[in-house]
């Protein structure tokens, strides 16, 4: 007789993404900041790292400010692929436990899940939740900063309500510049 054995969740990935260079024009209220002309370009150049690394994506959960949907257009035009797109305004202004929440209630059973959004949320979350783990190289370009149109890729084996500090490896940081 066997016994009950729950198997390990198959390893996902989270890409957490800073929106691309955006315009700081007067009067313009921080939600609706557009990308610049180099934004499009950088965030058109994360869109090709991604076909490039064979990266499709099963959720994007985006910001609903502008710049942040317009990197993910630009991106998707260059062919990234996500099978589904939400928008959340948790990533827009909930911080480290807005994104998370957002990812446990909406990533379900999925791999491959994209989050773009703002600093310093997505750095703070990098460094969290990988602690200093996986890649060397990923590691020392992490703590060298994480500018606009930055990628940083984390593999991650549980629930995605699990998901916390220490829990993930960062497998590569990828910096869009077109």
């Amino acid at each position: 007789m066997l016994a009950d054995v729950t198997a390990p969740p198959p390893p996902k990935r989270l890409l957490l993404l800073r929106h691309a260079n955006a315009e700081s024009t007067l009067g313009v209220i921080d939600h609706e900041r557009a990308l610049t002309d180099r934004g499009r370009r950088d965030a058109a150049a994360v869109g090709g790292w991604l076909v490039t690394a064979g990266i499709d994506c099963d959720l994007v959960i985006c910001s609903t400010a502008l710049r942040t949907r317009q990197t993910w257009y630009s991106a998707a035009a260059a062919g990234a692929r996500a099978a589904e797109i939400d928008y959340h305004s948790a990533i827009y202004h909930g911080g480290p436990t807005g994104v998370l929440r957002a990812i446990g209630e909406d990533a379900g059973d999925l791999e491959t899940v994209l989050v773009v959004g703002h600093a310093p949320t997505m750095p703070m979350l990098a460094e969290a939740l990988t602690g200093g783990r996986g890649d060397s190289r990923a590691q020392t370009d992490l703590a060298a900063g994480f500018p606009t149109a930055a990628l940083a890729v984390l593999r991650y084996a549980g629930r995605w309500a699990d998901l916390g500090p220490g829990t993930a490896e960062l497998e590569a940081f990828a910096i869009g510049r077109g």
